[in-house]
């Protein structure tokens, strides 16, 4: 999901039986659009399965985003337990691996808590701050 895109999935069937209320997704909606509007690159989140290998599969997602050296995939599968952040090349230049890592850590302790949608809002949030201003 990209910014600006959860107001028209809520529209489409099945999205409301996903594991995200509408309160939650026009966070997440909100979040992404913070993070694409201040930093200049394209933030998206997939939730999903993941086929094995899980990084491969969200690699290949990354590569089907419209510009991938400047977007940042956050690949989320609850039912796997799979967390994974893909950077493109200039997004990679402003979101090192470990501050990816530390986004991770920190949106798998709330994912551990039950709290998907507020990891991910959390883990973007760190994720924009790592990356600066545009």
């Amino acid at each position: 999901m990209t910014a600006g895109e959860a107001a028209k999935l809520t529209d489409r069937p099945g999205v409301l039986d996903g594991p995200f209320t509408t309160p939650q997704l026009l966070r997440l909606d909100e979040a992404l659009r913070l993070a694409d509007r201040s930093t200049g690159l394209t933030f998206s989140v997939y939730v999903g399965d993941l086929d094995e290998p899980v990084r491969g599969h969200a690699e290949k997602l990354h590569g089907q985003l419209a510009d991938p050296d400047s977007s940042v995939l956050i690949a989320i599968s609850p039912n796997q337990r799979a967390l994974e952040i893909v950077t493109g090349t200039l997004a990679r230049k402003r979101i090192p691996d470990r501050a990816a890592k530390l986004a991770a850590l920190s949106m798998s302790a709330a994912f551990g808590g039950g709290d998907l949608a507020g990891g991910a809002v959390a883990g973007l949030a760190q994720l924009t701050e790592q990356a600066g201003k545009s």
